[in-house]
């Protein structure tokens, strides 16, 4: 998906183009953005005491040349009672989101553990991201000018 949005963007040839799609998988089931508070809840149900993956692509763009990474990091979901699942599907954090929660809102109270990447799981793995972006000539980093270092 992020390599199809990367190329769906009209941009001029020197225009650098980021995109990103982040999915949950839970075995072999794919987890996408839930369509109703049921559904979120019904996925919460799936992952409660469970691992599962959270695959997020990110792809680069620039003129022709693509640059692209997959980023994998495995979360572990605490066991979860109706009443949390309803008390979170209640905060509508669920909406819009992969697997349907967001492990920077409240949800992340349900998460105790990670292995991988945090922002990959938020939805844009910085790190990586910045590789891609420095692959593709973006500075990414200001220099310092020498005028700034003198009295």
């Amino acid at each position: 998906m992020a390599r199809e949005k990367a190329a769906a963007v009209i941009a001029d040839t020197n225009d650098v183009v980021l995109c990103a799609d982040t999915t949950v998988a839970l075995g072999r089931r794919i987890l996408g953005k839930p369509a109703d508070a049921a559904e979120a809840a019904s996925f919460l149900r799936l992952m409660s005491g469970r691992r599962h993956r959270v695959v997020t692509a990110v792809a680069v763009r620039c003129g022709d040349q693509l640059w692209e990474r997959d980023v994998v990091s495995t979360v572990r979901m605490k066991s979860l009672s109706d009443h949390e699942i309803d008390g979170y599907i209640a905060t509508d954090d669920w909406r819009g989101k992969a697997g349907g929660y967001g492990i920077q809102g409240p949800a992340g109270a349900f998460i105790p553990w990670i292995s991988g990447s945090f922002t990959g799981i938020v939805g844009l793995p910085l790190a990586e991201t910045a590789g891609l972006l420095q692959s593709a000539g973006v500075a990414i980093w200001k220099t310092r000018s020498n005028s700034q270092d003198q009295p």
